[in-house]
């Protein structure tokens, strides 16, 4: 599990994070347990809506450049 203590909504490093509110994205060893100074910048962290790429985005932008092989 990769553990962060710094706050993403305040970027504030957490000093003591063990008392802290906290989420946990992801399962596995690749999961992210990320530490908030308060269950209010928690909460508004839980608020932000999800954009699902392939749902939520209609028009493909991508511009491929012609002399760079395909590894596909």
């Amino acid at each position: 599990m990769i553990i962060t203590t710094t706050d993403p909504m305040t970027g504030e490093d957490l000093v003591n994070p063990e008392s802290k509110p906290f989420v946990v994205e992801g399962q596995g060893h690749l999961a992210i347990k990320i530490y908030f100074e308060s269950e209010e910048t928690r909460r508004a962290y839980l608020d932000i809506e999800v954009e699902h790429p392939g749902i939520d985005f209609t028009v493909n932008l991508d511009n491929p450049d012609p002399n760079v092989a395909d590894y596909n």
